[in-house]
């Protein structure tokens, strides 16, 4: 470059530098792109930086610095003061900078926040809960449920105003939860009352669904009236998650027996299933005479893990598809009982058909070893090709060494 040039550089740099220094002015490359100046957003990093090592006077100091900026970041560095506060076991002034925040910024999004740590701090500290804390329901309900604990008297009609009034299905489930946890014959009468109203669908559905997770024995009859007097097929099923829920298998079973919905039915006998009852299920099965009732039973007696019932069938079921079900439940146990009745089935059967569907087992079973030894014993084209298909699929060492030796062959 010419020394003309240079000097004319030189002056211009000159003028410019000054303006680095004046107030207002940040300096260039250090402009925050959302609108912050650098030093606010460092300063917050800093003071995040120490919260989260656990350095909480070290943060209220800095986030306090972050606040007398008045920045962007100066709402949420007043929640983060008060949170790093109240660990620091300041509660007074930790309450004080979040009513701070709330005077010098009503529309921040730190509000809702700060709302819920306040009711923390406030039930921490042994001070009476304002239950009519604003507009959001959802720190209402924090507000209730501390209430709930140190005066359920007042508690009860407020909650029993949240469940009968316009709130969100979501905020009236979380009062249920709240009711839930109540011991007292109000708190029951209220959730009995929202379980056998029909005039809120969806929240009687939830009502039921706690009372099956109570575990109080009187709740079997109350949902059994629950599910002969509703006609809606979805209270119903909440009704029956409810009798698996609370290990109630009589009234599971009954319904399992008389019911007339084949989709109540099916939901009735997949819950005894999940609740692993083989004896209930075991006296359903000898009692029904349709394919797809021996099939839904079959899938909720492989659910119950009864390998000894399964094993019976498959030895014993003439019909092709329910035999199949059989199989293919077993091949979803995967326990050595379950690897060894397969193997004992497919030793033992002739039918091309249910020896395939037993290798379908084995290869869910994940039985490759198994497998393997079959494949080199068969000698029937047909099932030593299924058998090499499926192994084609699985990884283990005793496959890679088969599939190399029919490589060398």
């Amino acid at each position: 470059m010419k020394p003309k040039l240079l000097l004319l550089l030189a002056i211009a740099i000159s003028r410019w530098l000054p303006s680095i220094a004046q107030p207002g002015i940040p300096a260039l490359g250090f402009v925050d792109p959302q609108g912050g100046n650098s030093k606010e957003e460092q300063l917050y990093a800093s003071a995040t930086d120490a919260l989260n090592n656990g350095q909480y006077d070290d943060a209220n100091k800095t986030f306090g610095e972050v606040v007398r900026m008045h920045g962007r970041r100066a709402d949420g560095a007043l929640y983060w003061k008060a949170y790093a506060l109240n660990k620091a076991d300041h509660r007074p002034e930790a309450l004080a900078t979040i009513a701070e925040l709330k005077k010098g910024y009503p529309q921040s999004r730190w509000l809702h926040d700060a709302g819920a740590l306040e009711l923390e701090i406030q039930r921490a500290s042994g001070q009476p809960v304002n239950a009519e804390i604003g507009s959001d329901e959802e720190l209402k309900l924090l507000a209730i449920s501390s209430l709930m604990h140190s005066d359920p008297e007042k508690a009860l009609p407020l909650l029993e105003k949240v469940l009968q009034g316009n709130s969100s299905l979501k905020v009236k489930n979380q009062a249920l939860f709240v009711l839930s946890q109540s011991s007292s014959d109000k708190a029951r009468q209220l959730m009995l009352a929202i379980a056998k109203g029909s005039n809120q669908p969806e929240l009687q559905k939830h009502a039921v669904r706690w009372l099956g997770m109570n575990g109080n024995k009187g709740n079997g009859q109350i949902l059994q009236e629950i599910y002969l007097s509703s006609s809606s097929p979805e209270v119903k099923k909440s009704v029956l998650s409810a009798y698996m829920m609370s290990g109630d298998k009589e009234h599971l079973f009954n319904v399992a027996r008389q019911e007339t919905s084949p989709e109540l039915k099916k939901h009735a006998i997949r819950q005894l299933g999940v609740m692993k009852a083989p004896s209930e299920l075991q006296q359903l099965y000898k009692s029904a005479s349709d394919t797809e009732t021996k099939e839904m039973l079959l899938q909720a007696i492989g659910l119950a893990g009864d390998v000894h019932t399964l094993s019976e069938v498959s030895k014993t079921e003439t019909d092709p598809k329910v035999l199949a079900h059989a199989i293919r439940s077993l091949g979803l146990i995967n326990d050595a009982d379950s690897k060894s009745a397969l193997l004992s089935i497919y030793n033992s059967q002739s039918d091309i058909a249910t020896k395939k569907e037993v290798i379908r087992a084995l290869f869910l079973h994940g039985s490759a070893k198994d497998m393997v030894d079959m494949a080199r014993k068969e000698t029937n084209p047909e099932l030593k090709k299924e058998l090499i298909r499926m192994l084609s699929v699985m990884k283990s060492p005793e496959t890679t060494e088969y599939m190399l030796e029919i490589l060398n062959k």
